[in-house]
């Protein structure tokens, strides 16, 4: 069953009238949550319900929230010690896992609810310390958490839940199989709560086929949503080099108080990042290869306001929750429209106005075509006289909107072969009988010419 959600129901239309505990609801009044989000509203009363849940949502939608406040739920009244773990959220990387556990110690602030983490970049011994105290709520990353698993410092057959979240990420991280172990070790669990930003594909697919039961499938990726408060535009450029000026012009002359440039490369990144350096721009650089001191240092002060500016990958970047982010530039335009959206939607958030700047080469025209279609909706043409280059785009398209190919230099080639033909002198015909090679199989000696005198 797919249910859509484009609005919010009037059923939920604040949080009090969700069935929560009512230490829980002191903690979201606490936090001055009052109307829920979209996928809140969908995804918190069949959570309650104990059902298994897929759901579509992007970045900045509130689907921690979603998960979190039903897994508390479940937990509040347990009695007994706290003797296993009782419940599991995994996610993609240590910042999300941060963030996460953050939204879990406050929404259960008013509980005897205990969280823990388990990431890489951290002390080994120390989370086994943590995990012998054993947490109800456990927060981790695939891999540290089956280090631990195999060091024997882990026992996950008493989860009851199972929340993966931002899966698609995981999968594109080469985590399918540390996924599917960490599930098998949840064997015993009651629900399983699956979340991405994107539809995904086959592999996404497969592992909702393998850990999920029944599900109920909530689509609340409304692409339409991103028109409401961000405008979105394109700039053509002739090549990379003009782009990184375009970067720069931008930056210098927008007015905004964060802003993200993403790639597709930590390579790229990296060289946007000193070229901006370099001009005294207030930047950092965030991608899979840097070290967990400096990805720390990075968002803490792009959050704070110190970095005005972040240049990141997808990977680095999946999950950071940024208040007042309010420019987004694709250097590189992503690869899919769902990936896209979850990058615009980082910015126009809450009501807020934004601006998504599209970077197009005639290399990324097709791409930027498609995203369009996909979102039903044609970019703002934006030209800067200052930073303006020869590419304008195609000469001609398709209804597409695709590039439409041009079929001259077949024809010339052609013509150019039928002249090169033409010059070339007649060859002598063999005669009809001429044998083609002596009886001994080797070729028939070929006549000397007499010398010019």
């Amino acid at each position: 069953m797919q249910l859509n959600f484009p609005h919010l129901p009037e059923v939920t239309s604040v949080f009090s009238q969700f069935a929560l505990h009512e230490r829980l609801l002191k903690a979201v009044a606490e936090l001055k949550f009052v109307e829920p989000t979209p996928v809140q509203a969908a995804a918190i009363p069949l959570a309650l319900q104990g059902r298994d849940l897929r759901v579509t949502a992007q970045t900045g939608s509130g689907k921690t929230a979603a998960f979190v406040l039903p897994l508390l739920n479940r937990l509040v009244d347990l009695k007994g010690g706290r003797v296993e773990i009782r419940s599991l959220i995994l996610l993609p990387t240590r910042e999300l896992a941060q963030q996460t556990l953050k939204q879990v110690q406050l929404f259960s602030q008013f509980t005897y609810i205990k969280a823990g983490l388990v990431t890489g970049g951290e002390d080994f011994k120390e989370q086994a310390a943590m995990l012998r105290k054993v947490p109800d709520v456990l927060i981790g990353t695939p891999g540290r958490l089956l280090e631990q698993l195999n060091a024997g410092n882990l026992d996950l057959s008493h989860v009851q839940v199972l929340i993966l979240d931002e899966a698609d990420r995981m999968l594109d991280m080469g985590f399918a199989e540390d996924m599917e172990r960490l599930c098998k070790e949840c064997e015993n669990r009651e629900q399983t709560l699956l979340f991405s930003a994107t539809t995904g594909g086959a592999a996404l697919r497969d592992i909702i086929g393998k850990v999920l039961k029944d599900p109920e499938h909530l689509m609340l990726n409304s692409v339409s949503q991103l028109a409401e408060g961000t405008r979105q535009q394109i700039i053509t450029a002739d090549h990379d080099q003009h782009k990184e000026q375009i970067v720069q012009w931008l930056l210098a002359n927008e007015t905004f108080d964060k802003a993200i440039v993403f790639t597709n490369t930590r390579a790229l990144a990296d060289r946007i990042y000193g070229h901006l350096v370099a001009k005294d721009v207030k930047a950092f650089v965030l991608h899979g290869e840097k070290d967990q001191k400096d990805r720390k240092l990075a968002i803490e002060r792009f959050k704070q306001g110190s970095s005005k500016v972040l240049v990141a990958t997808d990977v680095a970047a999946r999950g950071l929750d940024i208040d007042g982010l309010d420019l987004v530039i694709n250097f590189d335009m992503p690869r899919s429209g769902d990936e896209y959206v979850h990058r615009v939607g980082r910015t126009g958030r809450a009501g807020g106005e934004g601006l998504a700047i599209s970077l197009i080469t005639h290399n990324d025209w097709n791409l930027m075509s498609s995203i369009e279609r996909y979102l039903k909706q044609q970019f703002e043409r934006r030209v800067i006289k200052e930073v303006k280059g020869t590419y304008t785009g195609p000469k001609k398209v398709k209804a597409s909107g695709k590039a439409a190919g041009s079929k001259k230099k077949k024809i010339e080639k052609k013509t150019g072969d039928k002249k090169a033909a033409a010059k070339r002198k007649p060859t002598a015909k063999p005669k009809a009988n001429a044998p083609l090679a002596s009886a001994d199989g080797l070729a028939p000696l070929k006549k000397r010419k007499p010398a010019a005198e």
